[in-house]
């Protein structure tokens, strides 16, 4: 019998091939595009879940009380992380954690890596599981190093990497250390990534050694891991007598300034941040808020193309049914019930299906390598299939069918023989479904597209944005070799002098925006100033800074070789001119470390040297040229600005020939910073792309299967005088009525999500009205040009044609 229901099947879908093809191309390109999307998606949502212990890890971070309202710090200090495991219960395993960027030497091999500093409990809290060597105690010898197996491959190749000595550069000498445990490669699904490990204690002792009591400054993360049965908001609670205790003299002076405690009556508050959620994380009001808006954003894409799609396919089932209604009286007469008919109809439906996904799991699996490159994603089958993701995969899969390929099936099993065998069928129901499906379908295009064009604004606005210093003509890079920073800065001064198309070379100890290395890193402190505290962001600087990167003086001068006194020197921003509160900055004075009196002797206008997620923060500038300076700006000329780079890395390659050169403009930095928009353009707009085809698709079939239903109608109304335009505009106003009520529906949507967006950015667009009508009339255009095809067509046919047969 069931080889009987498949070969009804086959022959029913071959003899409409125009209709089973539209839907095999629509649901194919489907499931093809939900699938990626979904990979992308369950990808982003599975970061750092491979910890066993994940729902026990917490990030402690600090929410502290200021006149301009709770800011948040991850940073701590050295201390803080042992006197918070002795004096508050809870703390199961605790770490403190820094990274940073080494250079390592194994013979001719020269390699700036990742370095992760951390406490042995570290690998007892997190899971980075040890392949080979030493399982226990990992870092606890403060001469060994753990790597991961990637690289140990990139430095000894094949050679067994375990008791191997390989040199890191450290405080201007190389320090020799032994590989002791090799760790299985982290997975791409973490956010905490290294090359290798080492103990804590061996950072410069200006980070470590010379801190070891100083609850002043504060320079890296701590990680603990809570006890069984403690709840975080009950931790969290039980800090605040420890606060009170080692922060007592900054509490103090947040009272002497007037800032007023929070609602629980704190003005510093630890707090854990689930390292499950860390990912997600940013900071909003003083807290740590998480969202997963973008993977499940992607997740809605891929669900709104497959109900498009599906919904085309229940449309076009209905109305070619009445094709079949004679069929179905027959078969009725004959004995069939409406079990066995569901059976052949719905039978029908997941054949189709079945193709489709089968299809669309090929192609999918044939472009990954493409949407990886485009998407700049990692996500792959591989790193997200599992027995829950198939299971959930196919049970969808088979909800789909049984909604879009029973509904039909239903529809046509529960028709009255005597109706049947008429060949007719009541309009009104399947009208209502159909111009239902319709209008959300249209609906689901306007949002998309209106969502593409406001992405786009946002990220256009962004990038064109005046950031305050030049970016098309300052090319940036790491100091990334073995010499020391001031050393290999008079270097390059020395090679590039009189080259053609250099300007201006200068050096800091931050990079503007995001790195070709990808890293960015802000630094921060806070003084007493007249009686008050005041907090400001530093970056310690090379001579001709603001000249390089062309930052507008307001008041005073920049740094000069002329002023040997300018050490002691200051050039803020207006910003930090304005915490100072003095009608004249150029007349204040600061005295920090208890003795050292620096002098403000220039304000520069504000420019953004955070993202684009923050308002513009007070910023001090040092001159410290012999200080770790790091990074590397170099001005060019607008002539050639390519060729310019290329003498640069000719001349880092005569300094450093072992050490890559990692050059971009700074305009390159600031794209890299605002990745994720342009991720979510690209993903939106092309859901947006796909939606209009889709329903292209369906409203095409549909007005195909329209004109064949009236096509004596269309005979008649010729007959008696109608013209083509009168014919046209009958054929096409139902469905062009439709898109008006789906933009009435979906533009006030569309604002509202818009709007809710744009409050994440600081600086952001308005919305215009006009965009979403530009959205409404894009899809009316393609509507009117989708139907207008078939519509105009009937028109213009001999009457006596559709009028034969009667």
């Amino acid at each position: 019998m069931i080889k009987n229901y498949l070969k009804i099947a086959l022959r029913n879908l071959w003899k409409d091939k125009t209709f089973t093809g539209l839907n095999m191309l629509g649901l194919t390109v489907a499931f093809t595009v939900a699938i990626l999307l979904s990979i992308y998606a369950l990808f982003e949502l599975s970061y750092d879940r491979f910890h066993e212990n994940i729902d026990r890890i917490y990030n402690v971070y600090t929410t502290a009380q200021s006149p301009d309202g709770p800011e948040v710090s991850t940073a701590k200090p050295i201390p803080f992380a042992l006197a918070l495991q002795k004096e508050v219960p809870g703390v199961e395993k605790i770490t403190k954690y820094n990274g940073g960027n080494v250079l390592v030497t194994y013979g001719d091999k020269q390699l700036r890596m990742e370095a992760a500093y951390v406490d042995p409990d570290f690998f007892s809290i997190f899971s980075f599981p040890v392949i080979k060597g030493n399982e226990q105690h990992l870092v606890e010898d403060e001469s060994s190093i753990v790597i991961t197996q990637k690289t140990a491959k990139t430095l000894f190749g094949e050679e067994n990497a375990l008791g191997k000595t390989v040199n890191i550069l450290q405080q201007g000498r190389q320090r020799p250390y032994t590989i002791s445990s090799i760790l299985e490669d982290i997975p791409t699904q973490s956010t905490m990534r290294f090359h290798l490990a080492l103990n804590f204690k061996n950072q410069s002792d200006f980070v470590y050694a010379d801190n070891l009591t100083n609850w002043e400054k504060s320079n890296h993360r701590v990680y603990l891991k809570l006890s069984e049965g403690v709840k975080p908001s009950q931790f969290e609670k039980a800090t605040r007598s420890f606060t009170a205790l080692h922060r007592e003299k900054f509490i103090n002076d947040l009272k002497r300034d007037g800032v007023l405690p929070d609602t629980n009556g704190q003005y510093i508050q630890q707090r854990l941040l689930p390292y499950k959620d860390i990912h997600f994380a940013t900071e909003k009001n003083g807290t740590a808020r998480t969202s997963r808006l973008y993977p499940y954003l992607v997740l809605g894409i891929a669900f709104l193309i497959l109900f498009i799609a599906s919904a085309n396919f229940i449309n076009m089932s209905i109305a070619k049914s009445s094709g079949r209604l004679r069929e179905i009286g027959m078969r009725k007469t004959l004995g069939a019930n409406k079990f066995q008919l569901f059976f052949q109809f719905w039978g029908e439906s997941v054949l189709i299906y079945s193709l489709a996904v089968l299809m669309g799991i090929g192609l999918a699996h044939l472009l990954c390598g493409q949407f990886q490159t485009v998407f700049r994603t990692a996500a792959s089958f591989t790193n997200v299939m599992g027995p829950l993701t198939i299971f959930a995969f196919f049970t969808g899969v088979v909800v789909i069918t049984l909604i879009a390929g029973g509904y039909p099936a239903l529809f046509m099993t529960k028709l009255g023989i005597l109706q049947s065998l008429k060949g007719k069928m009541e309009a009104s129901g399947k009208n209502r479904l159909r111009d239902g499906l319709l209008i959300v379908q249209f609906g689901i295009t306007i949002l998309l597209i209106s969502g593409t064009m406001i992405l786009w604004d946002q990220l256009e606005y962004m990038r064109s944005k005046d950031v305050g210093f030049n970016k098309e003509q300052v090319i940036a890079f790491p100091l990334n070799g073995k010499r020391e920073d001031a050393q290999a800065m008079q270097l390059l001064r020395n090679e590039l002098a009189n080259t053609p198309g250099i300007v201006n070379i200068t050096a800091s100890n931050n990079i503007l925006g995001l790195g070709k290395d990808g890293t960015s890193s802000t630094s921060a402190m806070g003084f007493d100033y007249k009686g008050r505290g005041v907090t400001t962001n530093i970056l310690i600087v090379d001579h001709d800074y603001t000249e390089t990167l062309d930052l507008q003086l307001l008041k005073g001068r920049s740094f000069s070789r002329d002023h040997k006194s300018d050490s002691l020197g200051l050039v803020i921003n207006q910003a930090m001119a304005d915490a100072l509160q003095e009608k004249d900055p150029l007349r204040a004075h600061i005295i920090l470390n208890d003795t050292v009196r620096y002098s403000v002797i220039g304000v520069v206008k504000d420019f953004n040297f955070q993202g684009f997620d923050k308002t513009i923060a007070p910023l001090t500038l040092f001159l410290n040229p012999k200080w770790n300076m790091r990074n590397v700006y170099v001005k060019v000329s607008g002539s050639n600005p390519l060729q310019s780079m290329d003498r640069i890395e000719r001349a880092w390659a005569k300094i450093e020939p072992n050490a890559e050169f990692l050059g971009s403009f700074l305009d390159e930095n600031i794209d890299r910073t605002l990745i994720k928009e342009r991720l979510m353009t690209k993903m939106i707009g092309s859901g947006s792309i796909l939606a209009v085809i889709l329903s292209c698709v369906g409203l095409f079939a549909m007005s195909l299967l329209v004109v064949n239903q009236r096509r004596k109608e269309i005979g008649i109304r010729k007959v008696v005088g109608a013209s083509v335009a009168t014919i046209t505009i009958l054929l096409g106003k139902e469905f062009l009525k439709l898109v008006g009520i789906a933009f009435l529906i979906a533009a006030p949507l569309a604002w509202w999500f818009s709007f809710q967006w744009l409050q994440g950015y600081v600086y952001r667009i308005d919305l215009s009205v006009l965009t979403f009508l530009f959205a409404g009339g894009i899809v009316l255009v393609i509507a009117i040009a989708t139907i207008g095809t078939k519509t105009i067509g009937a028109a213009l046919q001999n009457p006596a044609k559709s009028l034969r047969t009667e």
